[in-house]
Parts: C-alpha cells; structure tokens; sequence
C-alpha cells in the first residue's frame, strides 16, 4: 500500500470517527473542534497559503482578499462595540461577493490590467450580491467552505492519482450525511449540556437558517426546535460533522503539503496563538468565538484562489479522462 493510499484510508477511517461521534454528541463535539482544532487550522493553513503566494498569480493579488477580510473585521468590530461605521449586512455580503469573484479573477487572468478592469467590474455588479444572501453570507463561509469544497479537493486529489482508494473515501464522505440524516435520533442521541446549551448560542443562527429555508419551522419555534426537535438534531449532527472532518482532513495531510515546514520563529508564533485562543475559549467560549471571528473568516477568504484551483483541476481532470476514454474507443 502505497503512501497516498494509506491518507486516503486514513481520511476514510476520520470520516467515520467523525460521522460516529458527531451522532452521539453534535453540540459538544462541534463546540470542541471549533474551539480546539479551529483555530490552529486557520493559523497553519494561512501560514501554508502565505508560502504558496496563496494560489494565485501575482505578487501582490492576495490584497484585495485582505482588504475584503480588513472591511469584515470592520463590520465584526462595529456590530460588537457599536462604533457606528454604518456598515450593514447588506455591504458585507457585497464584500463577500467581491471576494468570490475576485478569486476567480486572480486564477484565469494574469494581465495585472484586465485583472484590474475585472476586478472593477467585479465592485460594479455588486449589487447582485443582494440576491444571493444565503448563499454568500450564511453557506459560503461555512458548510459550503468545511463540506463542499474539502469534498471537492478530495475529489480533485483521487482524480489526479487515479486513485481507487481516493474514489472511496469521497463516497465515504458523500454517504455519511445520509446516514446522520437518515438514523433517527431518539437512542443515538445524549441531551446536550448547559455549557453546550450556553456555548451554542454563538452559533445557533446557522441552524435556524437551515431549519427555516429547508424544513419551513415556523420562526416562533425555531430556538426549540435547534435543540429539542428530530430533525434539529439531525441537522446539527451533519454541521457537526462536517466542521470535525474539515479540520482533521486538513491535519492528516501534513506529510503531503508539509505545512509544519516553516520558519521555527513563524512556528512558534503560530503556537503561542493558538495556545492564547485556547485560554480565552477557557475563560468564556463568547469571547473566543469573537476573538477568533476575524481569523476564521480571514482564512475562508484567502482560501477561495484554492477553492477555484481544485474546481479547475477537477473539470482538467475530467476532460482528460474523457478524452482518453475516446483515444481508447
């Protein structure tokens, strides 16, 4: 068995850990993996980034991500001391909507002056942002980020290697969703604690979202419903699992993108925060949550160039075995 082999059936086995203790305990093992594996994720992964000129194809391209992550933070900063910035929803979806297709642009174009013109246009049509809100505000930076586009590198990793062992653990992934939403929960399931109850509440407007656009809960019942209801549980379950995975997915590819190879004093930095965030979920999870609200974000966007690139590769993929299953015909 060679060594992609043994990650793939490494991932597959995590998926499963995953799916297995997201269905017994869904509150609490989400609060630990945001907590505990979050935050040293986003540090490791923007460190990496930051050594790959963070996939795209200028010096200097990854600005337009910091500017859109330094307006959030804005934003996260007004709502939280009540500065009165008077930045809306509505501006930061658009700043999201920015980032997104900006992205894109950073990939496909190399001329700094279309990607200029581009990037303009881009800033122009923002307003179609406000069409999109769901997708861009509340999914993007969250399961779509965590489930679907670590799905998507899976995929792109098994394509590229040809790889049967690759091809499994994807289905691994896609099935078990189905199994959290299709075992009910009434003996798989432990009540969640006051501090998970507590805890949660940083969080809980994902579930509501979900339950109000998918499932049509009535708005008066839907904070019952988050933690009290069938389908809330299996719901949490699934959010549960995906964050998990998507975190320890990132860990268990450490011998194969190397993102430990670092300067020692960049290293010891990354460390020393992620130890500081430690601490403060200790102290009061409300206060990690906005201490690494920022962080969290800031590596979903800088991530996007990446999220493209294996979008990319997986349709270059495809064509290729296409046209090798023509040849071959």
């Amino acid at each position: 068995m060679n060594s992609t082999a043994k990650i793939n059936y490494m991932n597959t086995a995590l998926m499963l850990i995953s799916a297995s203790v997201a269905m017994l305990l869904p509150f609490e093992v989400f609060l630990f993996a945001y907590a505990v594996l979050g935050p040293l994720h986003y540090l490791t992964e923007i460190s990496w980034l930051h050594d790959k000129n963070y996939y795209t194809k200028g010096k200097y391209d990854v600005v337009v991500l910091l500017l859109v992550g330094l307006f959030l933070l804005a934003a996260q900063l007004n709502q939280q001391f009540d500065l009165s910035f008077g930045i809306s929803d509505q501006a930061t979806n658009r700043a999201i909507y920015i980032a997104f297709l900006s992205a894109i642009i950073l990939i496909f174009v190399k001329n700094n002056w279309y990607k200029f013109a581009g990037i303009i246009l881009v800033c122009l049509t923002m307003y179609l942002a406000d069409h999109a809100i769901l997708f861009l505000s509340v999914f993007l930076p969250t399961l779509i980020h965590v489930f679907v586009f670590t799905a998507l590198f899976l995929l792109y990793g098994a394509l590229k290697s040809r790889s049967s062992s690759g091809y499994f653990s994807f289905f691994v992934m896609m099935l078990c969703p189905v199994l959290l939403f299709s075992i009910m929960p009434e003996k798989t399931f432990f009540p969640i604690t006051n501090y998970g109850f507590n805890a949660y509440q940083n969080f809980e407007a994902l579930n509501q979202i979900i339950l109000y656009n998918f499932f049509k809960v009535a708005p008066n019942d839907l904070h019952n419903h988050v933690y009290n209801s069938s389908i809330g549980i299996v719901v949490m379950r699934f959010i549960a699992y995906a964050y998990t995975y998507h975190y320890l997915n990132w860990f268990s590819k450490t011998k194969i993108i190397r993102w430990h190879e670092v300067p020692k004093q960049r290293f010891a930095i990354v460390i020393f925060l992620w130890l500081v965030s430690l601490f403060l979920y200790w102290q009061d999870y409300a206060l990690g949550f906005q201490w690494l609200y920022f962080l969290s974000f800031l590596h979903v966007l800088l991530e996007f160039p990446l999220n493209i690139v294996s979008i990319k590769g997986i349709f270059g993929e495809l064509s290729s075995l296409t046209f090798s299953k023509k040849s071959l015909s």
